[in-house]
């Protein structure tokens, strides 16, 4: 069976072929780095990794690149109102978004280019586009101009008719029927000095606009025409359109081959955004005691094309089935093992292991279809379940025991909840061992009446975030909720 994936440019599912075989040149657009991402921007790069994951499983050499946007009207607005420079104000949050990619189990891409470093490439397109009759200059600013290119609207499906030569507009973001010719490089700014954001360009001082910066960060990246552009839903107009009309505007080639787009995650039935403050930030859900392996699941459980609706129910479902399916995996990687080879060995999980891989490559040929997939390790924790009743405290072979244990393994390579449920515990047995000798040097002191020592390993015990309790039995403690 092929692997296909929906072609937001064509609007229908095609089979996925490479422009070299066995290589995956991938472009994800990444966050503007002018606030801590929420859990509904999470979702999308969650997306990506799902993406780039299950290609490298199906054998695929993919090099994988996602930007980072650290310069445009809201990192500069943000960076004004600090009263700092552009790259002191965009890297806290460059460092806050890594942490929780780390947390979340999202590899980082192969490449993170920042749009400052790449500068010099925008402007060669610039210069390109207006060689080629597509772009012209006004008050020290540089517009694309859609009328000139035949194209525009045709990932989007936006009426061009809309619009017309002469009116523009410089806002990095715009209303979805917004149809103008649209910034490529904007006239200097007092807040563009004051922060540091301006280069000096044919056109005199200035800044990019934001959507030539993905054009220039690809190319130098990956090539002028390569094969995935993903990101989500709400970019798909203007950002994208615009990507596609500078970049094949400037090269006369085609861009990109497939468009892949991630929809909106929901809190309470509405869109996450920064703008409403109908957000959470994965520190916020950790705080509260979510684990985020039970993120990753929950966000399995819908089609990236599908609306998400986040909900603590959910949540608490989703850290159920991440202990169940854990919980047969580590009873299966336990229970006694016989001597190979074996003469008893029976294909009972050799046969488990061979339909829960065939069935999960076959959801996931579909369009990523996560939540299908799902469903086939469901039954492979039932099977497995099953041979363990059946077992009893009776060996099992090596081999069905390591058949199933490599399909566990193999899943989880794309899913990833089980390896970072893992690591989750892990850190919970080394918190409970802190606390324990904590507890234990406090008692110590207490019994020495040191007590401002015991005063002060209470406060180092709480400031981790426990709740600690003198009882007449002794000392409790408990992870604060």
């Amino acid at each position: 069976m092929p692997l296909t994936f929906y072609n937001t440019l064509t609007r229908r599912e095609e089979e996925f072929v490479p422009l070299q075989a066995g290589k995956v040149g991938m472009y994800v657009c990444g966050p503007t780095v002018y606030a801590a991402p929420h859990i509904g921007n999470l979702r999308t790069f969650f997306f990506s990794d799902i993406l780039r994951k299950y290609l490298e499983y199906r054998g695929y050499d993919v090099r994988f690149v996602m930007n980072l946007t650290d310069v445009d009207d809201k990192t500069i607005r943000g960076a004004m109102q600090k009263g700092v420079k552009l790259n002191d104000y965009t890297q806290p949050f460059i460092d806050s978004l890594f942490r929780d990619f780390e947390q979340l189990g999202i590899r980082r891409a192969d490449v993170h280019p920042r749009a400052t470093h790449y500068v010099d490439g925008m402007i060669d397109i610039i210069r390109r586009l207006e060689e080629r009759g597509l772009a012209y200059e006004s008050e020290g600013s540089v517009y694309f101009d859609i009328s000139e290119f035949a194209g525009y609207g045709k990932l989007s499906k936006v009426d061009v008719s809309a619009g017309r030569r002469g009116e523009r507009v410089a806002a990095d973001e715009y209303d979805k029927d917004d149809v103008r010719d649209f910034v490529l490089w904007k006239s200097v700014k007092p807040e563009d000095e004051e922060v540091g954001a301006v280069w000096d360009t044919p056109w005199g001082r200035g800044r990019p606009g934001w959507h030539i910066e993905c054009s220039a960060m690809s190319f130098a990246e990956l090539g002028e025409t390569f094969d995935i552009h993903a990101g989500g839903v709400d970019l798909v107009f203007p950002h994208h359109e615009d990507e596609i009309a500078q970049s094949e505007g400037a090269t006369g080639k085609e861009f990109v081959r497939y468009w892949l787009h991630g929809e909106f995650l929901l809190l309470d039935g509405g869109k996450m955004a920064k703008s409403t403050g109908n957000i959470f930030n994965l520190g916020d859900l950790v705080e509260r005691g979510i684990r985020p392996s039970s993120i990753r699941y929950l966000f399995l459980t819908a089609h990236y094309r599908s609306k998400l609706n986040f909900t603590f129910e959910g949540l608490a479902s989703a850290a159920e089935a991440v202990r169940r399916i854990r919980d047969a995996r580590d009873r299966l990687r336990e229970h006694p093992a016989a001597r190979d080879p074996d003469p008893m060995d029976t294909p009972s999980l050799h046969t488990a292991a061979d339909e829960a891989q065939a069935a999960f490559t076959a959801a996931m040929d579909q369009d990523l279809n996560t939540s299908v997939a799902l469903a086939t390790l469901h039954e492979l924790v039932n099977r497995v379940n099953a041979r363990l009743h059946e077992l009893g405290t009776t060996a099992i072979s090596h081999a069905e025991r390591d058949a199933a244990l490599r399909a566990f393994e193999r899943i989880d390579s794309v899913f990833g909840f089980i390896a970072l449920s893992e690591a989750e515990s892990a850190v919970d047995e080394d918190l409970s061992a802190w606390v324990e000798e904590r507890i234990a040097a406090r008692q110590a002191a207490r019994k020495a009446r040191d007590f401002a020592q015991a005063d002060a390993i209470r406060d180092e015990i709480v400031a981790r975030g426990i709740v600690l309790e003198d009882t007449p039995q002794g000392p409790r403690w408990r992870v604060d909720a």
